[in-house]
């Protein structure tokens, strides 16, 4: 602190009142001398006192500043060299140039850090200093700090936030979680069981549980015969997830009757919100779970993606006639309500969806409502071309198809919205149709994903269902005896349901024979149904040359890939997929080619030892757990195959850890 100068002053205004002083002696002086030399010493006087008491004043006030100068420049030391974080000076070279006490203790035997790079406290400090980061966070040993970086003046404040990061942990580990534990076909198992048997069964089902539920310190209580109330937090839902929920398996294990196994769904809600709203999230986890075709477990957040495990079997066919009975009275009333009937399926149509769609037509025609098909002849898949020609020549049935422009024009708000064969709205032949109707209906048998449809009137998803086709075939047998399905409407259908089923090989039950047989009785041409399907020699050589460069991925998986640069269609890579899967000692195949819309597509296949679906589904897709699919954006065909090999290897690492 600058030294002050040592020299009498007088205040201004003491000053002024001098020099007027002055003055007026100089008139006294002028006038009366006597008076005047009398009144110079008493003016000498008090000049003199005024000096002295300003300088005694100038002194104590300087002793004080210096007394005040002293103290906060020894605080500021001590505070500097005490204060609980760390300071840090580095150079251009990022090397530590001087560092406080504070932060020796956090180097070895407390040597000072002085010297060394910045790389000892982290590796990763550097680069984020250089991405002008102002706030960065790192780890040396077992703590976290907070560190603030001041660039200009190249110096670091590291605060140590261990303590406030444990506690975030523990609140975050003791956030409650929700599960609702469902036996997914516990009444089809016990409708036919005596007492006795029956209650072997729950004590089985309940004793496993509950061992269970000790093991990872859930409250677990059973709210009825197939339903369960699970209590826990996440600490222990990581700890469940860690295992892949084992429980699904252990369950599964256990003896049924005539070798059908008991098994599980569990709906898991979590996150940072109340009760009931935790409640119902796990309410929509099981709905999720059990509408993937059941055997797995679905994780909710409040905020999040959801998370599924288990699905590593194929859903066993559970609905009943009852159901199909119910959702066609339900169809039929909407119908009956509408001012007109809007059908549209996915984005570029296969059989089963333009077959489900003639379906839904018929039962608008027989409820005498006015009926149409979305039609965009723009996204044609070559697939399906045949069936379309057929079509535009029955001038009547064509009279039915609407491009999207139409449809647009036509509806109204009490218009009835039919989607069929998807359940996803980004995979909607028209999206922006789905906000202009108050009424929507989804009909469909793909497992459902976590992208749905907002608000629909009426659902009929059906994992268990070979094909959409069978589900419609199931409604019209319930509709009204009206006007008849014409032979090629007929032929629409069974070829849907043909096509999904690989002819009647894969996902076929006893209801898909009963909808085939009844769609034969009214006129289906299986024949024609050949002709539909027959394909191009050129499209033969196409999928013929993909397959050539074919490898085998872990002894029994073919990965093929096509050359870069070619772009095929959906249905082309679909059925290389499916040609694959013939071939000796394959169990699923993966074929991936560029697209016309400059994404990457990948088509799955198995034969049911490989889960396609979940594997689809890490990498933006879904499907069944023996077809399934996904497409992605802005990578290359070979950085496309280097992820679906990652997840292949998580995919059989996880199974092989269980």
């Amino acid at each position: 602190m600058p030294d002050i100068q040592k020299k009498p002053t007088l205040s201004s205004h003491l000053w002024v009142i001098y020099l007027l002083s002055l003055i007026l002696l100089g008139v006294i002086w002028y006038f009366q001398w006597i008076l005047g030399l009398i009144m110079t010493v008493v003016l000498a006087v008090s000049f003199y006192y005024s000096i002295r008491t300003e300088r005694a004043l100038l002194q104590e006030a300087e002793q004080y500043i210096s007394t005040i100068s002293h103290r906060i420049k020894k605080v500021g030391e001590e505070a500097l060299l005490e204060m609980p974080f760390g300071i840090i000076l580095y150079n251009e070279d990022y090397n530590i140039e001087w560092a406080n006490p504070y932060m020796n203790k956090f180097n070895e035997e407390n040597e000072s850090l002085v010297g060394n790079s910045l790389n000892k406290l982290s590796e990763n400090l550097i680069p984020m200093i250089k991405e002008n980061k102002d706030n960065v966070w790192f780890e040396l040993d077992d703590y976290k700090f907070q560190t603030v970086v001041r660039k200009e003046e190249r110096l670091l404040y590291l605060m140590d936030r261990t303590d406030q990061e444990e506690l975030q942990q523990m609140y975050y580990n003791e956030q409650t979680v929700l599960a609702i534990i469902f036996l997914d076909n516990y009444e089809e198992i016990t409708q036919n069981m005596d007492d006795t048997v029956k209650s072997q069964l729950n004590s089985k089902v309940t004793t496993v549980l509950n061992q269970w539920s000790s093991h990872y310190g859930l409250y677990l209580k059973r709210t009825s015969q197939e339903r369960f109330l699970a209590v826990g937090t996440k600490e222990i839902l990581q700890k469940l997830e860690k295992v892949k929920f084992d429980i699904l398996d252990e369950v599964r294990e256990m003896n049924g009757v005539d070798n059908n196994p008991v098994t599980l769904s569990i709906g898991v809600g979590v996150g940072a919100i109340n009760l009931p709203e935790l409640g119902e999230l796990a309410q929509s986890s099981l709905d999720l779970a059990l509408g993937r075709g059941g055997d797995q477990v679905a994780i909710k957040e409040d905020q999040g993606k959801v998370r599924f495990y288990g699905g590593k079997t194929n859903p066993m066919e559970k609905r009943t006639r009852v159901r199909a009975r119910v959702i066609s009275h339900a169809l039929k009333e909407l119908v009956k309500a509408s001012d007109n009937v809007i059908i549209m399926g996915h984005k570029s149509p296969d059989m089963d969806s333009l077959g489900a769609a003639i379906g839904v037509l018929n039962i608008a025609k027989i409820n005498n409502v006015s009926g149409h098909i979305i039609f965009d002849p723009n996204d044609l898949d070559t697939g399906v071309y045949r069936l379309v020609d057929a079509i535009k020549a029955d001038a009547e049935l064509w009279s039915y198809f609407i491009e999207p422009d139409e449809a647009e024009e036509m509806i109204t708000g009490r218009s009835l919205l039919v989607i069929v064969d998807t359940h996803k709205p980004s995979m909607v032949a028209v999206e922006s149709l789905l906000n202009k109707s108050e009424y929507k209906v989804v009909i469909d048998h793909h497992r459902r994903g976590e992208e749905f449809i907002d608000n629909p009137t009426l659902v009929y998803m059906e994992p268990y269902a070979s094909s959409t086709a069978e589900l419609v075939t199931e409604l019209l047998e319930y509709q009204p005896k009206g006007t008849k399905l014409k032979m090629l409407e007929a032929t629409a259908l069974l070829a849907g349901i043909i096509v999904d089923t690989k002819g009647f090989t894969l996902r076929t039950g006893s209801r898909t024979f009963d909808a085939a047989s009844y769609l034969r009785s009214k006129g289906a041409d299986t024949v024609l149904v050949q002709r539909f399907m027959k394909e191009d020699l050129e499209l033969y050589i196409k999928r013929s040359k993909i397959i050539e460069g074919a490898r085998i991925y872990r002894d029994h998986i073919a990965i093929a890939k096509a050359e870069t640069g070619v772009a095929y269609s959906p249905v082309l890579i679909a059925q290389t997929a499916d040609t694959l899967l013939t071939m000796t000692g394959i169990t699923a195949s993966f074929v991936l080619s560029e697209r016309s819309d400059g994404r990457i597509g990948i088509s799955a296949r198995s034969l049911g030892d490989v889960n396609v679906q979940v594997i689809m589904e890490k990498m933006g897709g879904g499907g069944h757990l023996t077809n399934a699919a996904t497409q992605i954006e802005d990578t290359t065909i070979d950085d496309s195959e280097a992820f679906l090999v990652d997840i292949l290897n998580e995919y059989y690492e996880g199974r092989e850890s269980e």
